[in-house]
């Protein structure tokens, strides 16, 4: 038996390590993004290696060396799909042929995912019970960027991958693909940065997607004007013209591209490390305003939460679209000066480039893909706030969800249907000042036309509000982008003809060079008001997010 005192051990305080709590906090990042990480990857890969293992079936051999020489010589190629080289080579015809948009969907992709997971969980509480216990907001955030980045760098080993199983060159695989991942990790960068300075997850988002398609419009200058050439240092989308890969397979503007993604990675880590919880270093004038007269009624509300939205798109695509049309005379002459060129556009699905009015049909199934886009984000936008419970103190009055939800996608119809007519008003305009003959009525036509499939992706939407409210805008934007892409393959490839019937878009006449398909705009119509109904009546049923 002994007396001796048994030693103290000290009390257990409930808290991980630094180390361990930091690890817990990056596998819980890693969790966020895998999904979606997945999902890019795949797609971008596929996409890329498809096209470069179909090059020799459809195209080698198919465009001479003067057709070459004079695709590389006229201003509207270049300012619409970048400068053509190496169309010869089946990675250098994938880089050109999908180069912009893979890096355009990668870019943006990696900003909105970069917002969710830094902004987004501050706007939703989660980031304050995190960082009450040992991580502090500069660690959150610097954690966040790495994976960030890193998933960035796995899209571009994709990419890689793909064209590499496809049998292309080793050196133009590889910096293609450092290219697409290196255009992510910027995109990502920009998110982070944005989360930063502004103090609402959609302001961010909407601050970093707009400078990434600032850097597209600067990459389309700087390629059409020599004078401006220098532009394209200034943007990831510019740097792969110069980088060239199985061309000139350039290294040195791959380190321009780091040094910004490094950059902006700093900028970002330091305004983290200086700022509250909740806040951004850009807080706007703390004044008191007069409360809007649209907050007195439901309508007024949506139009309340839609209007700056629908502005700056309207913005965006008028822009866009303007350029499409003062390059309309360059693209026409071009075509016609080079039958084998045309031909091969016809193989794509664009049959009526012979005439302006069918050229401004072709380039008009293009703008179904931001308006669907758009309308997605709008209902997109709605789930985010039930998360953040932002739409509480709404419901706790004597408001139906239905009610709110049917104010809402109405408002958001009578959207897309205006940001559509701005572009065919800009068209018009840039048509009208190179003299191209496109009236206003038939530019009007034809962009509306795509309505009908911008509000299929408005009734998936809907659908997911209801049913999949973790997947709203990814389900939304499936008719427009995925039926696009989906008609795109089906003709250059000569899938079979009820592959291509799948999509949306084979169902939308070329507006104004012919008469609209009614039968096909009152199924997409119908097939869009079955799904907005499915998913409203789920989202009347189903329990309230945050």
């Amino acid at each position: 038996m002994t007396t001796r005192t048994p030693p103290r051990t000290a009390p257990s305080t409930g808290r991980p390590a630094p180390g361990r709590a930091g690890a817990a906090v990056t596998v819980g990042l890693v969790r966020q993004l895998r999904r979606g990480t997945v999902v890019v990857a795949v797609v971008c890969g596929g996409l890329a290696g498809f096209v470069a293992q179909e090059y020799e079936r459809t195209f080698s051999g198919a465009i001479g060396a003067d057709s070459l020489a004079a695709l590389a010589e006229n201003p509207a190629i270049r300012t619409l799909f970048g400068p053509p080289v190496a169309l010869d080579d089946p990675g250098g015809f994938t880089v050109w042929r999908t180069g912009t948009v893979l890096a355009v969907l990668v870019g943006v992709w990696a900003a909105l995912a970069a917002t969710r997971v830094t902004r987004g969980e501050e706007d939703a509480g989660r980031a304050e019970l995190l960082l009450a216990g040992r991580v502090r907001l500069g660690a959150l955030v610097r954690r966040a960027l790495a994976v960030v980045l890193g998933a960035g760098a796995l899209v571009g080993a994709a990419v890689t991958l793909g064209v590499l199983l496809a049998g292309t060159a080793a050196t133009g695989a590889v910096l293609f693909g450092a290219l697409v991942g290196g255009t992510a990790m910027a995109g990502g960068a920009l998110g982070v940065l944005a989360a930063q300075l502004l103090p609402e997850r959609r302001s961010a988002s909407g601050l970093a997607v707009a400078v990434l398609l600032a850097g597209l419009l600067a990459r389309m200058v700087g390629d059409g004007v020599p004078a401006l050439a220098w532009l394209q240092w200034l943007s990831p989308f510019g740097l792969a013209g110069r980088v060239a890969p199985y061309a000139g397979d350039r290294v040195a503007p791959l380190l321009v591209l780091a040094a910004q993604v490094a950059v902006v990675s700093v900028a970002a880590l330091a305004l983290a490390g200086s700022r509250d919880l909740g806040t951004g270093r850009w807080q706007g004038r703390d004044h008191p305003r007069a409360p809007s007269r649209l907050l007195r009624s439901l309508p007024g509300l949506a139009v309340h939460r839609t209007r700056r939205p629908t502005a700056t798109w309207s913005a965006g695509v008028a822009a866009y679209f303007l350029l499409i049309g003062l390059l309309a005379t360059a693209m026409l002459d071009f075509l016609r000066d080079n039958p084998a060129f045309a031909q091969l556009a016809a193989a794509a699905g664009f049959a009526r480039l012979a005439s302006v009015q069918g050229y401004a049909a072709s380039l008009f199934s293009l703008l179904a893909v931001p308006v669907g886009a758009y309308a997605a984000g709008r209902v997109a936008a709605v789930a985010a706030d039930e998360a953040a419970s932002r739409l509480t103190l709404l419901y706790s009055r004597p408001v139906s969800r239905v009610r709110w939800a049917s104010w809402e996608a109405a408002v958001v119809a009578a959207g897309s249907v205006l940001v559509a007519a701005v572009a065919g008003a800009a068209t018009w305009a840039g048509a009208t000042w190179v003299g191209a003959g496109l009236g206003l009525g038939e530019a009007l036509r034809g962009a509306l036309s795509v309505v009908p499939v911008a509000l299929l992706c408005l009734g998936a939407a809907l659908l997911a509000l209801g049913w999949v409210p973790s997947a709203v805008l990814a389900v939304g934007v499936l008719p427009a982008a995925g039926g696009y892409l989906l008609l795109v393959l089906a003709d250059s490839f000569g899938w079979p003809a009820w592959v291509r019937e799948v999509s949306p878009f084979a169902h939308l006449a070329a507006v104004p060079a012919e008469p609209a398909d009614v039968a096909g705009t009152v199924g997409m119509l119908v097939v869009a008001g079955v799904l907005a109904v499915v998913g409203i009546a789920g989202y009347a049923r189903r329990d309230l997010l945050g």
